[in-house]
């Protein structure tokens, strides 16, 4: 019998760590333009609306940076912990907490026009994503429960706890019946940044997460210590390492973010709290942050990209009648590749198989 098996590589090119991610763009867009066909559409034709035609201009390269802020400011703060191999895969839970607790300060000060309304909207933000993040760790720490689990079964209740509020006590009692809280009032809103689009403040507060990141990773401690953990889990444990405080970090770190990424949403483009708050920004980014590698910078390049597949697809429906599942397509495509780079850059696949004996039957005489 043949087969295949893999064989872990002794030592794996770190040149196709970095390559890999191009190769899956490559392979996604290539495999992407076949589905066009498939489809009864030309490739031309659907490459320029999918990937063109939304950032041809001033306002659709704002709506590019609104995109890929959340992506980017939550892809950050989970791969702090992805580098621990703390695996939170929760973030749009995490987001959703974060942007009831600031929703909650908005309301609370709706009649207030000071400008401590923003800062104590993001602060409100971070702790209710932290607060959602701290009960898997505390169920990991304590039970050694899977984080994977509870905190993505933690999604549906952060939802539940959502269309509660908005359906019940926080709907807008002018509303006209719609599940929806009431509009912010100005000092609950992000001023834009770029006259023409819907570019708005919470762009900064990505790029202050991206400088924080580029410090914690070049420069803490902590940050060597997860990322020994992550690569060789004994030697941490053998070198004394706290594990439970790892646990802590990883997950209150990416709690924080995607927190402050919902509060974005809602003092942002939204301006009140519905459903859906996001278009799965909080699992996007995980993809997001393995196509970066887990570094600051190339996390920042994959959320411009994954944001350009969410516009591309909303162009893709209206210009071509096209299903707004294409988007999720490509995502799930570019996922598959990356991985399957993954696997042959730290494996390689070699044919298997057992010779057969043939059996010589001599008659009896």
């Amino acid at each position: 019998m043949r087969g295949f098996k893999l064989e872990p590589r002794l030592h794996p090119s770190r040149k196709m760590v970095y390559l890999s991610p191009l190769i899956a763009i490559g392979l996604t867009l290539l495999f992407g333009m076949a589905i066009f066909s498939l489809l009864g559409q030309s490739p031309v034709k659907a490459f320029h609306a999918f990937f063109i035609e939304p950032i041809n201009d001033w306002y659709g390269l704002g709506e590019l940076l609104i995109k890929a802020s959340p992506l980017a400011l939550i892809a950050l703060g989970l791969s702090v912990g992805y580098r621990a191999n703390i695996w939170n895969i929760g973030a749009e839970g995490q987001l959703t907490l974060g942007a009831i607790a600031a929703g909650g300060v908005a309301l609370w000060l709706h009649d207030s026009d000071s400008h401590w309304v923003l800062p104590l909207m993001f602060v409100a933000g971070a702790l209710g994503g932290m607060a959602w993040a701290a009960i898997p760790a505390l169920l990991k720490t304590r039970f050694n429960t899977s984080e994977i689990l509870v905190s993505l079964m933690l999604v549906y209740i952060a939802n539940l706890l959502l269309s509660w509020l908005i359906h019940g006590p926080w709907r807008d009692p002018d509303g006209y019946g719609f599940p929806q809280s009431r509009l912010f009032s100005d000092a609950a809103l992000l001023p834009n940044l770029l006259e023409g689009t819907r570019t708005h403040a919470g762009v900064l507060v990505t790029l202050l997460a991206l400088g924080v990141a580029l410090v914690f990773f070049r420069w803490s401690l902590l940050a060597f210590q997860m990322r020994v953990a992550g690569l060789a889990p004994r030697a941490a444990g053998y070198a004394g390492f706290n594990q439970h405080r790892m646990v802590w970090t990883g997950l209150l770190v990416g709690g924080a973010a995607a927190g402050m990424a919902g509060t974005s949403e809602v003092a942002g483009p939204i301006g009140q709290l519905l459903i859906p708050l996001s278009p799965g920004y909080g699992f996007a980014a995980i993809i997001v942050a393995f196509v970066g590698r887990l570094h600051p910078v190339g996390i920042v390049l994959a959320s411009l990209l994954m944001a350009l597949l969410y516009l591309g697809g909303e162009s893709a429906q209206m210009q071509l009648a096209l299903p707004a599942a294409v988007s999720g397509v490509f995502q799930g495509m570019l996922l598959f590749f990356l991985l399957a780079a993954d696997v042959l850059i730290h494996f390689r696949v070699r044919l298997t198989g057992t010779k057969r004996l043939a059996a010589v039957i001599v008659p009896e005489h």
